[in-house]
């Protein structure tokens, strides 16, 4: 039954209706926006409130991809929702499944200026008591890190709200995770809770210089009246944009990941030529004043370890003296060489040593292993179909930067 059904009709004008492609998606607006977006269509002022509110339930909190499924909802609305509107998923190209459970999508999207149509890469990895998905927020990057395979690759464009939020529907669908939704058969997922529970910002592209999108993205991901992740769950990893780092914290409040890399600016301006412009006195002072920083809201520090060039005890030591006063946990990510590198994976007994020394410091500082190297995908290493890389040199550095961000409340 209808919530409105005394309630006056919807007055929409007699339009063609679109290829779902061409139609603009609730997915990814505030309820303000969305609000805005059914009174240009007729939806009377005073239902307006109330008919954001169901979209919002069916579509974040059901998991609903199709209007004919919001059965509360009046058919002459859902008609009128149909002409105008699309919910559908994102196209997926390609499903990987790791004999570890680590799961990998090829996501398609229109060119939206691009001039042809766009593909992403997400990833859920599955730990010990949560379900970790990284999403991507740009196609291709700007950053040119010289260890990062991605880095090689042009910026094609910004993903939208609604793309970034779409990779989140999406992998919740495919896990069973929504309501009545079964688990695929032989799915590796968290014994209990949420299949997905936990999200990072770091796929494709720097989250940064796609602030508005993804602030909005993880605004509605994070909304109590529907996904309702904790944002204790949701990290954003970025190289450094440091304004944006105090926008962060003041407008969006996630937990947050630097990839710092090199203790040194003259290394730094190498490794992430984003430091020439952010060097690393500021980027530390905004991470001094990230808000709450506490124990149980620490910023995460990537580091990935590089043979002769950022691993030696001296840089340990320069790294704990950066970060001191910092509520901090560091991650050591041995580098995974990618074909046309000049660089390589440190030692591993130099690995350990190095974080040795800063576990006695003081800071937790683990280590990534690799896991679901049967299956394509890796951070760092995200390209378009034609430039990938064999599949056993790509899952593991993706599964090391994603496992382990974020608090379990």
């Amino acid at each position: 039954m209808d919530f409105l059904n005394t309630a006056e009709p919807v007055k929409a004008p007699v339009v063609r209706n679109l290829p779902a492609a061409e139609k603009p998606s609730l997915i990814g607006l505030s309820r303000e926006d969305m609000g805005r977006a059914l009174a240009e269509k007729g939806v009377p002022e005073r239902q307006v409130k109330m008919r954001v509110s169901q979209l919002w339930h069916w579509l974040y909190v059901r998991g609903v991809s199709d209007f004919d499924d919001m059965t509360n909802v009046s058919k002459d609305m859902r008609e009128m929702l149909k002409t105008h509107f699309t919910v559908a998923r994102p196209e997926i190209v390609e499903e990987q499944v790791s004999s570890d459970g680590t799961r990998k999508w090829l996501l398609r999207f229109p060119p939206r200026g691009a001039g042809r149509p766009v593909e992403i890469e997400t990833v859920y990895i599955p730990e010990e008591g949560r379900g970790t998905l990284c999403i991507s927020s740009q196609v291709g990057c700007t950053l040119t890190c010289s260890f990062c395979h991605t880095g090689t690759q042009k910026l094609v464009r910004n993903l939208t709200a609604e793309e970034i939020l779409s990779q989140l529907l999406l992998a919740r669908d495919r896990l069973g995770d929504f309501p009545d939704r079964d688990t695929p058969a032989g799915a590796i997922v968290p014994a209990e809770g949420r299949k997905v529970s936990n999200i990072v910002m770091m796929g494709m592209g720097e989250p940064l210089y796609n602030f508005e999108s993804v602030k909005t993205a993880l605004l509605i991901a994070t909304d109590g009246d529907g996904l309702s992740l904790s944002k204790r769950r949701v990290t954003l990893s970025t190289s450094g944009i440091v304004p944006e780092i105090y926008r962060t914290g003041s407008e969006i409040g996630v937990m947050l990941a630097i990839s710092l890399h090199a203790v040194r600016d003259e290394l730094r301006d190498m490794l992430v030529p984003i430091n020439k412009k952010y060097p690393l006195k500021d980027l530390l002072e905004a991470c001094r004043a990230y808000p709450s920083l506490s124990n149980a809201r620490r910023i995460t520090f990537e580091y990935v370890m590089l043979k002769d060039v950022n691993d030696s005890l001296e840089d340990a030591k320069l790294l704990v003296q950066l970060l001191k006063g910092i509520p901090a946990k560091i991650n050591l990510i041995p580098f995974n060489p990618w074909p046309g590198t000049n660089y390589q994976c440190s030692d591993w007994e130099q690995i350990e040593r190095f974080a040795d020394f800063i576990n006695q410091a003081g800071y937790a500082s683990p280590i990534r292993t690799p896991r679901g190297r049967d299956i394509l995908a890796a951070c760092g290493q995200l390209k378009s179909e034609s430039e990938r890389m064999r599949k056993v040199e790509r899952m593991a550095f993706e599964a090391m930067m994603i496992a382990g961000h974020g608090e379990d409340d």
